[in-house]
């Protein structure tokens, strides 16, 4: 750089320097930084935002109830679009804050990192978000209508527009109840939809009522005069017998219960013969632990030394060889829940989804290693049947790695087999930027890589369906061509050792047709996807391309003008954008596109829309995976009856007006 030009740079500097004063700095007075900035409490402005909403307040119900304060719970969606929750708590508490001189319960719903869950007094161990989540409810809401029942008194307030004080704190009369109802109605300035989600609503509060024994939870929507009832006596026990309704097991539904320095473990477990995955959800004071944590950590090596113990001890290995972690948890269905007070509660990094707590640890590895050597000894049927589905896993496992080793030491293998003409790389090595479409067939496969970004965008076509990871051996799913060729190409390994921080993709997209076909190759990869690398899942990288149904166009003084549609709504709209004269292109596939027509419509980061996979609720993941994909073709064909409308056939035909 010339003299001339660093001192035109130094006074760049100088006047970006003196434009940026203490006069920029905006102060968002209450809840106003909740209103301009949501996604930061919430996560987003979509369905999953509009329901964290819910989350948010039944949470502080839940925390009630988890401390042994009332067991009933009801949410109710009203006609108006508003939703409510009455739990039978304490009820929040209405006299003056110290501090602020305002009523406890308006500080609460008025004021960020307020709450009782600071301190161990009020609650012992909570699920909520530290005094956050009533605020950010009331701040995105067009009205928030608050009433306790405490003390015999029935108190009452209203924010509205976004949680200004409307009505203050006034007393409404006497009562013999106690416990909070909040009434909020959800702000469409703010959401792109405010519609609630009766089905959501009720997968998520059945897996609270599993983690909390004994507390209902009644769900009623007085839209559809819907109503729904969840409440488990066993607890978690029923949670794996949910999950595992339609799965062959080896032997009881196990449960183990212990409290110690006043941490409460509760652990539920059962094996499956013809499973060849592990699934195991852990939760901290009833919120799901996504990244594991000590807890879990703790669980897998007392699981570990405990059943190599006994292989040992009762001569039941092959060749003395020691099980790994991953045999023995193959086919292993387990749910982790521990309450932990507020003193010792820790987690990892700022999204609270992996507990460090590390006293979690050690007394989870005693407790379970000394419990399950004690059910092992007790039951030495199911314990020789598991030892050898342990042993059987090895062997696999084994086979599986010396077919690894060849294959990497085969020229002509790692030529044909691995990569090669399948893949399409990109140039960049930038892995977050990078994107890996995974196409059907090789015709949008060549489409895919004329139209693509270079730089950033692989292209990897499949050749046929993939395997039904589902129903096969890992061994099995190993030497499909399809699948070896996908893990090598994202290359960060697979099921526990998988590394979704190795993978050379930021976004890992499946694109197939909008059609049958197109759905099942989806499932399949999803079912792959969703037992062998279900980190990419968890960590948002998983995605499925959303390619257009439609094209409306028709010639402008002599050009041509043109909109995409995704769905009915879109063609409408479109339709009207376009005006009269316009014509209809019906895709039914990838490869009846272009590739200018594929790049801006499904593949280009400024046009294009991509739906990201999530596992919102394990329960009904587990279930839908277990239906849909497993051997049982009477309980699929059942489902699909209950909830595929035949009648409602593709009979379009391109229209000209």
């Amino acid at each position: 750089m010339s003299e001339l030009e660093n001192k035109i740079q130094e006074a760049k500097e100088r006047k970006a320097e003196e434009n940026y004063t203490a006069n920029d700095i905006e102060l968002l007075e209450g809840l106003a930084g909740v209103r301009k900035r949501p996604g930061m409490y919430i996560g987003s402005t979509n369905q999953t935002g509009l329901h964290h909403l819910v989350w948010e307040v039944v949470d502080n119900a839940v925390d009630e109830a988890l401390s042994g304060f009332g067991n009933i719970i009801l949410i109710t969606i009203h006609k108006d679009g508003s939703l409510s929750v009455l739990d039978e708590g304490r009820g929040i508490p209405v006299d003056i804050h110290k501090g602020t001189g305002m009523p406890a319960v308006q500080l609460i719903f008025s004021t960020l990192h307020s709450g009782g869950k600071f301190s161990n007094k009020a609650y012992t161990s909570s699920a909520g978000l530290h005094g956050v989540g009533a605020s950010v409810t009331n701040a995105l809401s067009v009205y928030c209508d608050v009433t306790v029942f405490r003390n015999g008194k029935i108190s009452h307030l209203r924010f509205e527009n976004g949680g200004k004080l409307a009505i203050p704190l006034e007393e409404l009369g006497p009562t013999r109840k106690h416990g909070t109802l909040v009434r909020f109605k959800p702000d469409p300035k703010i959401f792109a939809s405010t519609d609630f989600k009766f089905d959501t609503i009720t997968n998520h509060v059945q897996e609270s009522a599993f983690l909390l024994k004994g507390v209902k939870f009644v769900v009623i929507d007085e839209r559809t005069n819907q109503k729904a009832e969840y409440c488990y006596e066993e607890g978690i026990k029923q949670y794996i017998a949910s999950m595992n309704a339609n799965k062959t097991p080896i032997g009881e539904i196990m449960s183990f219960e212990d409290t110690d320095d006043e941490i409460k473990i509760e652990i539920a477990m059962q094996y499956c013969s013809k499973d060849y995955t592990e699934t195991i959800y852990s939760y901290a004071n009833n919120v799901r632990t996504r990244d594991g944590g000590t807890h879990e950590s703790g669980f897998k090596t007392a699981l570990t030394k405990a059943v190599n113990d006994y292989a040992e001890e009762n001569n039941l290995l092959r060749n003395k060889a020691k099980l790994e972690g991953s045999d023995i948890r193959e086919g292993l269905t387990a749910i982790i829940s521990l309450k932990i007070p507020e003193q010792l509660l820790e987690y990892e990094g700022q999204t609270k989804q992996k507990l460090g707590t590390p006293a979690a640890y050690n007394m989870v590895s005693n407790f379970i290693y000394n419990q399950f050597t004690y059910y092992l000894n007790e039951n030495k049927e199911f314990a020789i049947s598991l030892i050898k589905k342990c042993t059987d896993a090895q062997t696999a496992r084994i086979a599986a790695r010396k077919a690894k080793d060849e294959a990497r030491n085969s020229k002509k293998v790692k030529t044909e087999y691995i990569l090669s003409d399948k893949l399409t790389p990109c140039q960049s090595k930038d892995y977050d930027k990078n994107e890996l479409f995974i196409v059907e067939g090789e015709s949008a496969g060549g489409t895919a890589r004329s139209g693509r970004d270079r730089l950033h965008q692989a292209i990897l076509p499949l050749r046929g369906k993939p395997l039904n990871t589902q129903v096969v051996t890992k061994d099995r799913m190993l030497k499909n061509e399809e699948f070896a060729t996908i893990t090598n190409t994202i290359g960060a390994g697979i099921a526990d050792d998988f590394k979704p921080e190795n993978s050379h993709y930021g976004k890992v997209i499946i694109m197939t047709d909008a059609d049958t076909d197109g759905a099942h190759i989806q499932t399949l990869l999803l079912t792959f996807f969703y037992h062998y690398m279900r980190p990419l899942i968890t960590k948002g990288m998983l995605f499925v391309a959303m390619p257009p149904l439609y094209r409306v166009s028709k010639e402008v003084n002599h050009k041509l003008v043109y909109r995409y549609a995704w769905d009915d709504n879109d063609l409408e709209v479109a339709k009207k954008e376009i005006g009269a004269g316009y014509r209809i292109n019906r895709y039914k596939g990838l490869g009846e596109m272009n590739a200018e027509q594929l790049w801006e419509s499904t593949m280009s980061p400024k046009s294009r829309q991509l739906l990201k996979v999530t596992i919102e609720d394990p329960l009904l993941a587990e279930q839908r995976v277990n239906v849909l994909m497993g051997n049982d073709t009477q309980i699929r064909r059942q489902w699909v009856e209950e909830n595929v409308n035949f009648n409602e056939v593709d009979s379009f035909i391109d229209e000209v007006k």
